[in-house]
C-alpha cells in the first residue's frame, strides 16, 4: 500500500508540473497514467484513499500561490475540498475498471469531476482541469473542436490508454490493441495541429488596452485606490495626447481592468470626474472596471461602458465572484468579525447577462477574473453573437505569485475555443491582446504602465466548440452514471466469487491402507 501511496503523490507532482509555472505539459498523461496504476485492483476504500493522496500533492501545490497571496487559512481550506474530489473519484475507480475497455469510462468519470468541482461548492473552482495546461501543444488547437470538456476527455483518455498499455506490456496481454488505442488517441488530439479549425473575420476594430498599474507594495489595490483610478486617466488622457500629435492609432474604445475604480463611479466625487475626464480625452467608450454600490449590504462588480457623448450605459457584471473573498456564504448564519473575513463588510452579488455589451458598435463578450476560466460565462455570450472578447482583471493580490500566468494561459485557451480575438486589461498583472489562434500579439510589463493599441479581428462565426455547447458535459455525466451502474452490478458479482475455491469432492475418497503395525495377525 506504501508503494501504491507514493505512486499517487508522484503522479500529483507531475500533474502539478504540466502546468504553469513549470508547463513541462508532456506530463500530464504520465501524471494522469499513475493515478490509473495507483488506484489498480483496490478495494473501494483504499482506491479512495489513493486517489485522495494524488489530489492533495497535486492541488495543494497547483494553487500554492493562495497560500502568499490570500492566506494560508484559505489556501488549506480550499485545496482540502478540491483533494476530495480526487478522492470520491478513487472509491469510483474499482467499479469502472470491471467494464470492458475501462480507460474510456474512467475518462469519462474525471471530466464529470471537473464538471462538477468546477460548480460547486458555491461557485466551485475551475483551476486544474486538464486541459488548462495545454497551451502551446499540439493539443491546444482541438479545444476549438471540442471545447475544454472534450479536451480534458481528450486528455484524460489519453493518461489511462497510457497506464492500460503498461499494464498489457507488464502482463503481454494484447500490447497490440492497447498500443493503437493509444496511438489513435493521441491522433485526435493533434489532428487539429495540422487542420486548425479557422474562423472566417468580418471585420476589424481598433482596441486601446490600459495598464495603470498599481501605486505602493503593488499587491494591494487599496492601499491607494484612487491612485489607482488615477493612474488609468492618466495613461488614457497620455493615449488621447499621442492619438492627437500621430504617434499612436485612433481607438474604437478603450478597455480599463477590474478594480480600475475601487468605489462606485457614478457617485459624485474625484473618481466619477477623473473618468469622465479621461473619456472626453479620448473621445471613445471606455469600458471600466469599477465597484458598484447595490444598497447597504451588497456591492457589484461591473464593467461598464461609458460613452463620451451619452455618459455610462451597457454593463456586464460579473458572474462568479469569490466565496469568502468578495462575499461571506450563508452570511444570515455565519457573520464572522475576525481576520481577513471581516473586511468583507458587504456581499458581491452574482451577474446573470448572457449578452454581449455593445462597445462602440462592436459585440463584445467580456469577463471579469475568474470568470474566464468558467464555462458559463464566455461561451453563452459568443453564442448570442460576440464578435470580440474582453478580459477585465485586477490580478493585484496575486501580483508576486504564478497565478497570473495560469490565469493567462486559461485566457489564451478561451480565444481558440471561441475562435475570437481577446483583449486583457489587467490593474498591473498580464495584460496583453491576444489573436484567435491564441497568440499573444502584444503584451504588457507587469508592475509597470502601458497601452497597447492593436488593431484586432472581428468574427459571427461559431467554432465547433461553442455549437456543441454544454452538451459535452451533459453527455459525460449521463456516460459516467451509467458506468457507475453497471460497474457496480460487476464488481459486487465479482466480489461475491472472490477468494478460494471449496470443492466439494464427488466421491469419497478411499480409506488408506493399514500400517504394518495394524495389519491384522493371521
Amino acid at each position: 500500500m506504501v508503494q501504491r501511496l507514493l505512486l499517487a503523490a508522484v503522479g500529483g507532482a507531475l500533474l502539478t508540473a504540466s502546468f504553469e509555472p513549470v508547463a513541462i505539459a508532456w506530463l500530464l498523461p504520465f501524471g494522469v497514467a499513475c493515478y490509473a496504476l495507483a488506484t489498480r485492483d483496490l478495494a473501494v476504500r483504499r482506491a479512495g484513499l489513493v486517489g485522495l493522496v494524488f489530489g492533495i500533492v497535486f492541488y495543494f501545490s497547483h494553487i500554492s500561490w493562495m497560500r502568499a497571496s490570500i492566506g494560508p487559512d484559505a489556501w488549506l481550506a480550499l485545496a482540502s475540498v478540491e483533494a476530495l474530489f480526487y478522492g470520491l473519484l478513487g472509491l469510483a475507480v474499482p467499479l469502472l475498471r470491471r467494464l470492458p475497455a475501462w480507460p474510456l469510462w474512467l475518462a469519462a468519470a474525471w471530466t464529470t469531476m471537473e464538471t462538477v468541482r468546477s460548480g460547486w461548492p458555491f461557485s466551485g473552482m475551475p483551476w486544474g482541469r486538464l486541459a488548462f495546461a495545454a497551451i502551446d501543444t499540439p493539443a491546444a488547437p482541438a479545444v476549438a473542436y471540442a471545447g475544454m470538456t472534450g479536451l480534458s476527455f481528450l486528455l484524460a483518455l489519453a493518461g489511462f490508454c497510457l497506464a492500460r498499455l503498461a499494464e498489457a506490456l507488464l502482463t503481454r496481454e494484447r500490447r497490440r490493441v492497447w498500443a493503437a488505442v493509444a496511438v489513435g488517441v493521441l491522433a485526435a488530439l493533434v489532428t487539429p495541429a495540422v487542420v486548425p479549425y479557422d474562423v472566417a473575420e468580418s471585420g476589424t476594430t481598433t482596441v486601446a488596452v490600459v495598464q495603470g498599474d498599481v501605486p505602493g507594495p503593488g499587491n494591494d489595490i487599496l492601499w491607494d485606490h484612487r491612485g489607482v483610478t488615477r493612474n488609468h486617466v492618466d495613461a488614457t488622457v497620455g493615449l488621447a495626447a499621442d492619438v492627437a500629435a500621430g504617434r499612436a492609432p485612433r481607438p474604437d474604445f478603450v478597455l480599463w481592468p477590474e478594480n480600475s475604480t475601487a468605489v462606485d463611479p457614478f457617485e459624485r466625487g474625484a473618481v466619477n470626474a477623473g473618468i469622465r475626464e479621461a473619456v472626453a480625452a479620448v473621445q471613445v467608450p471606455v469600458v471600466v472596471g469599477g465597484i458598484v454600490d447595490d444598497g447597504p449590504d451588497h456591492v457589484l462588480n461591473q464593467g461598464v461602458v461609458w460613452d463620451p457623448v451619452t455618459g455610462p450605459g451597457d454593463r456586464y457584471t460579473k458572474h462568479h465572484p469569490v466565496p469568502y473573498g468578495e462575499y461571506i456564504p450563508f452570511r444570515d448564519i455565519w457573520d464572522p468579525k475576525f481576520g481577513q473575513l471581516a473586511l468583507i463588510s458587504r456581499d458581491m452579488k452574482s451577474g446573470t447577462r448572457t449578452q454581449p455589451l455593445r462597445v462602440a458598435g462592436v459585440r463584445v463578450g467580456d469577463a471579469i477574473c475568474f470568470d474566464v476560466a468558467y464555462d458559463d460565462v464566455m461561451p453563452p455570450q459568443v453564442r448570442d453573437g460576440a464578435e470580440l472578447l474582453t478580459v477585465q482583471t485586477s490580478n493585484a493580490s496575486f501580483i508576486f505569485t504564478h497565478q497570473i500566468e495560469q490565469q493567462f494561459a486559461i485566457t489564451r485557451l478561451r480565444a481558440i475555443e471561441a475562435g475570437r480575438w481577446l483583449a486583457v486589461a489587467s490593474t498591473n498583472g498580464q495584460t496583453g491582446v491576444i489573436a484567435s489562434d491564441g497568440t499573444v500579439v502584444a503584451s504588457a510589463q507587469p508592475r509597470t504602465t502601458a497601452v497597447l493599441v492593436e488593431e484586432v479581428g472581428l468574427s459571427t462565426a461559431l467554432t465547433p466548440a461553442m455549437r456543441l455547447g454544454p452538451w459535452p458535459s451533459r453527455l459525460f455525466t449521463l456516460l459516467t452514471l451509467a458506468a457507475l451502474v453497471s460497474g457496480a452490478v460487476t464488481y459486487r458479482r465479482g466480489r461475491e466469487f472472490d477468494g478460494p475455491a471449496q470443492d466439494v469432492p464427488a466421491v469419497e475418497p478411499p480409506a488408506p491402507s493399514p500400517t504394518p503395525s495394524e495389519a491384522p495377525v493371521v
